[in-house]
């Protein structure tokens, strides 16, 4: 199963509450209860999104964060990417040479072109896109399944 991991699940939660009001300051405290996501999470995400150069941390005693760009011009493959490093799917897409099968693979330049595809579409939905309203139905896992195995 591919699965985006926890931290990368609620750091796009946080980055679509700031971007309901991208000027705005938020204090770490108030996103943790506004997004019901625990304060340590929230702090450690807040600092990975602010060396990933996503956000903006003010300092003072109205301080906090906001987002460094308009929500438009944030894409959730870089706020996955801040969080976890690049997008790989498989050990030879992260790294040449991580993988010892890699000079007798054949299905590595297949990986690749998946993980690019992936990768695209992780970019082309931006912020913007996470808070208005999904385009349409959204499709569960378990419609995909039934649907491979042609019971739907």
């Amino acid at each position: 199963m591919l699965k985006l991991s926890k931290l990368a699940d609620y750091g796009i939660v946080v980055m679509t509450y700031l971007a309901h009001e991208p000027a705005q300051v938020r204090a770490a405290n108030e996103v943790a209860m506004s997004t019901r996501v625990a304060l340590p999470t929230v702090s450690k995400v807040l600092k990975l999104l602010s060396h990933g150069g996503l956000v903006v941390s003010v300092r003072g005693a109205k301080g906090g964060y906001r987002l460094a760009r308009s929500p438009g011009a944030i894409s959730i493959a870089e706020v996955i990417h801040a969080l976890e490093g690049p997008l790989a799917m498989t050990e030879c897409t992260s790294a040449v040479g991580a993988c010892t099968q890699e000079p007798y693979c054949a299905v590595r330049g297949n990986w690749q072109r998946i993980n690019e595809t992936i990768y695209h579409a992780l970019a082309r939905v931006t912020l913007a896109d996470m808070v208005g309203p999904p385009p349409g139905r959204v499709v569960a896992v378990s419609d995909f399944s039934a649907r491979q195995r042609g019971i739907a």
